[in-house]
């Protein structure tokens, strides 16, 4: 799936794209769409993606792949055995002279076959066949499960030194309550482009928000407003530092820096205030020194 095309990824597209050139050949990689567990799982399990295809396919451009074979997954393709599926669509699909996969790469029916069984397909086929030692990031392995649980903690730096660049989602700029401005905090309500995309845990966020080919810092808040018991489902709004042009319909993208604090009931409207301006203080101290890993 190449779910948030992590630093582990990123070396699997380094070496394809190596080999590809060091036998004048072509770089592929395989991907599939929607994700497998929305599929087999009759659609229900809740699957929160670290990227979307679009997100996906801008790193793999990024990083020089020739070619990006996304094949449809449906309940019949997930019935294929091992051997259908890399002999329809790896040898005689796109021919192959050399695999590089991860180290726990599983695949076929039931997820029945493993590294074992490609390099088996290698020797009979005649192609190479490298799987990618475990990466760790401290004591954390590399991994779309470990980023995910991450997000889920609200810990921003490590899943971001994990992916090698800052966790972001894109939306667009709707209508809310228009309560920030009346508070002297107006914010960007986002509507996500996927509903399927992984929302951090609730609470407020250092971030930097690109509107219109330029970068600013900000505050987000992702959560309910509980403060006034009329916000039923999860808003996220970004309040844009030194910014006051009018950008409703407009697509944003917010890259996730770090947490600062739990989503907060306040008993008073200037308590919340009082708040949100150490809030900005704290943004601002996080992001002054703070370099954009990818802009």
């Amino acid at each position: 799936m190449f779910d948030g095309v992590h630093r582990a990824h990123q070396e699997i597209l380094k070496q394809i794209v190596e080999k590809a050139k060091a036998i004048r050949g072509r770089s592929v990689v395989i991907t599939f769409d929607p994700h497998p567990k929305e599929i087999v799982s009759g659609g229900k399990k809740n699957v929160e993606l670290l990227s979307t295809l679009n997100e996906k396919l801008y790193i793999f451009e990024k990083y020089g792949v020739d070619v990006v074979f996304i094949i449809p997954f449906t309940f019949e393709f997930s019935r294929l055995s091992f051997q259908e599926f890399y002999s329809k669509y790896v040898i005689n699909g796109v021919g192959v002279a050399a695999v590089v996969e991860g180290f726990n790469h599983q695949f076929g029916r039931d997820r029945e076959a493993g590294m074992n069984q490609i390099v088996e397909m290698g020797r009979v086929h005649n192609f190479s066949v490298e799987a990618l030692s475990m990466m760790k990031e401290g004591d954390a392995v590399i991994s779309s499960s470990t980023i995910r649980n991450l997000l889920n903690e609200g810990n921003i730096p490590l899943a971001n030194a994990i992916l090698g660049y800052e966790y972001s989602f894109t939306g667009t700029v709707v209508r809310g309550h228009g309560r920030g401005k009346k508070l002297g905090y107006p914010t960007a309500n986002i509507n996500l482009e996927t509903p399927k995309k992984l929302v951090p845990k609730i609470g407020v966020y250092a971030v930097h928000i690109l509107v219109r080919k330029e970068w600013y810092q900000g505050m987000m808040s992702i959560g309910f407003n509980p403060t006034f018991d009329d916000v039923h489902e999860r808003t996220t709004e970004v309040n844009i530092f030194d910014f006051d042009m009018d950008i409703y319909d407009d697509v944003v993208t917010v890259k996730c820096i770090e947490r600062t604090r739990n989503e907060m009931k306040f008993t008073s409207v200037d308590e919340l205030v009082a708040e949100m301006g150490k809030d900005k203080i704290r943004t601002q101290q996080i992001l002054k020194n703070y370099n954009l890993i990818n802009q």
